[in-house]
């Protein structure tokens, strides 16, 4: 649908409302001011983890986080067990979506079969079906596999959706290598591992014209590629999540919440990704949900896996650190959340589809209100404004406040 601003949604909203009876005998007084009422947000960067880590999140309770944080359609990754490089592979999240699924979601495909990065998945069985390509949670590392990728992608009319991540860069990090990693004695992930495999791929998509998506950049070096990028006119956009905007590794503490891939990086990156979403080189927020055990997340920085819940926390975060002080405008927030989301990856939204805040609540962030299995937050503790009291996808109601 088209509407200019916030108020012309609300506007429209309203209009359904009064005339079809959506969301009739919610407690909501539309017609006061504390409430905001947003088009439904759209993240294309979530872990589900079903099939495959139903210990750590299922279809059922991270769709759940998701309408609870005001999300009606996700895009869940591929990093699965059965991974989903076939028909067959993927017809086990297809049907737990289908039976379990609070909202919209849109699967990834696997880019290579069993995300190994050698032989092309089966991209053409897989593509009536899949929001676009991805081996999320590692780089193609061989630069000739990439190209037979997009080449493919580009024939079927798909995304490549790429996690980019050179290994041979790592030398066994897992934090930003970065001033808090020299003083406390920790390995770094240096930014080339991001930006190179980005610099990369652009020359891929020059070559064969393919629609290429960058997952959750983190450097200013990413920033730069991708701004010039689309000054030449490349078929590119890209997306960040809250924490590489809102934090930076002199807000690291030894705990397993600050840890996640890429990693916090410095205050110059977090400068860079804010200009960024100012001028348009980043198009989209994603939280790049990734839930893990309490158990996976209580070894610190060191032994802790990657990845740290997103969904109920986004908004909230982001409006009161990013808008609230000026930084962004909402209007501005919601193009990153809902507008460029769906646009990119032909997700609907219509006037059934919208989100309701209470934007005068201030609280502290606390995990154990999450409806998502994953509690390992880095803003656990910090204090917000916003808090959603109403989902609404396609007319039903998918969340309510009790």
């Amino acid at each position: 649908m088209e509407f200019t601003t916030v108020a012309d949604f609300r506007n429209t909203v309203l209009k359904t409302l009064n005339a079809n009876g959506v969301a009739q005998g919610v407690s909501v007084d539309f017609s006061d001011n504390r409430y905001l009422i947003l088009p439904a947000f759209a993240d294309v960067h979530v872990h589900l983890r079903e099939p495959g880590f139903f210990y750590k999140e299922s279809i059922a309770t991270g769709t759940a986080a998701a309408a609870h944080g005001g999300y009606t359609a996700v895009c869940s990754m591929p990093n699965l067990n059965p991974v989903p490089d076939s028909m067959e592979h993927l017809q086990p999240q297809l049907n737990a979506i289908r039976d379990s699924a609070a909202v919209q979601v849109f699967p990834y495909g696997a880019i290579t079969v069993g995300e190994q990065g050698e032989q092309l998945a089966n991209m053409e069985s897989l593509a009536p079906f899949v929001a676009g390509f991805s081996d999320d949670g590692r780089g193609v590392q061989s630069e000739e596999r990439m190209k037979q990728a997009m080449l493919t992608a580009k024939r079927l009319g798909k995304v490549i959706v790429a996690h980019c991540e050179d290994n041979s860069l790592l030398n066994g990090g897992y934090i930003h290598d970065g001033e808090y990693a020299k003083a406390h004695g920790h390995r770094g992930i240096c930014s080339e591992s991001e930006w190179g495999p980005i610099a990369r791929d652009m020359e891929l998509v020059r070559q064969t014209g393919c629609a290429y998506h960058v997952c959750h950049i983190s450097t200013k070096e990413s920033v730069e590629i991708i701004r010039k990028a689309k000054a030449e006119g490349l078929d590119v956009t890209c997306e960040t999540a809250p924490h590489y905007l809102l934090l930076d590794d002199n807000m690291l503490q030894e705990d397993g919440r600050f840890k996640m891939n890429p990693p916090l990086r410095s205050p110059a990156d977090r400068e860079a990704l804010i200009a960024g979403i100012q001028d348009g080189t980043i198009d989209m927020i994603a939280t790049d949900h990734a839930p893990h055990s309490a158990e996976e997340k209580a070894k610190g920085l060191q032994g802790s896996l990657m990845g740290v819940t997103g969904l109920e926390t986004a908004f909230p975060m982001v409006y009161t650190y990013l808008v609230k002080t000026g930084v962004i405008t909402l209007e501005m927030l919601v193009k990153l959340m809902s507008i460029n989301p769906r646009k990119r990856f032909s997700i609907p939204l219509t006037a059934n589809d919208f989100c309701v805040w209470d934007i005068a609540a201030e609280y502290a962030i606390d995990p154990a209100a999450f409806l998502s299995k994953g509690k390992s937050s880095p803003f656990t503790g910090t204090v917000v404004n916003g808090r959603c009291v109403l989902t609404v996808c396609d007319g039903k109601t998918v969340y309510c406040e009790e």
